[in-house]
């Protein structure tokens, strides 16, 4: 018993030692409205420490002093580490916004007049340039169907393909 308890808390101490580095994005086809619906999910702390790493100024997303120059910050970053095509056409991501939820960040874009789609290809490299464990979970909705997959660092590319 006493064995069974010490391994059960050195695997805690590891884990709050070494925290996991995941973000998560995931696409929804709105057949509706017909735009593609994106979110993308990262830990706050990680997303300001790569905001300040590349654009070299102050990264809060908390309680920014600049809520446009935040804004900026992580719709050019999201831009420049996310790319999609749908139907082998590479598509331009609409920038929406920020929000900030417990931990995490939550950054939303679209992207308008997509009627139907039957294949997603997805380029995710969201962390890769602070993290060498990063991993990236993405989820894709088309027509009700959820497709997942988990990318793991150096890995960037999944494609989904539905019916």
């Amino acid at each position: 018993m006493v064995f069974s308890l010490f391994k059960w808390l050195v695997v805690f101490g590891f884990v709050c030692i070494h925290p996991f580095h995941v973000s998560t994005t995931e696409i929804n086809h709105n057949a509706k409205d017909k735009i593609l619906e994106i979110s993308c999910r990262i830990f706050t702390d990680d997303f300001e420490s790569i905001l300040e790493k590349n654009y070299k100024t102050k990264a809060d997303l908390t309680h920014p002093k600049d809520k446009n120059a935040a804004d900026k910050m992580v719709s050019d970053y999201i831009n420049r580490h996310l790319q999609l095509k749908a139907d082998n056409q590479p598509m331009n991501l609409s920038y929406l916004g920020f929000e900030i939820d417990h931990d995490a960040v939550y950054a939303y874009l679209q992207v308008e007049n997509i009627v139907s789609v039957k294949k997603i290809e997805v380029d995710d490299s969201i962390l890769h340039d602070l993290f060498s464990d990063q991993i990236g979970i993405i989820h894709v909705i088309v027509g009700g169907n959820r497709q997942s997959t988990k990318l793991d660092y150096p890995d960037t590319n999944a494609s989904f393909t539905f019916q």
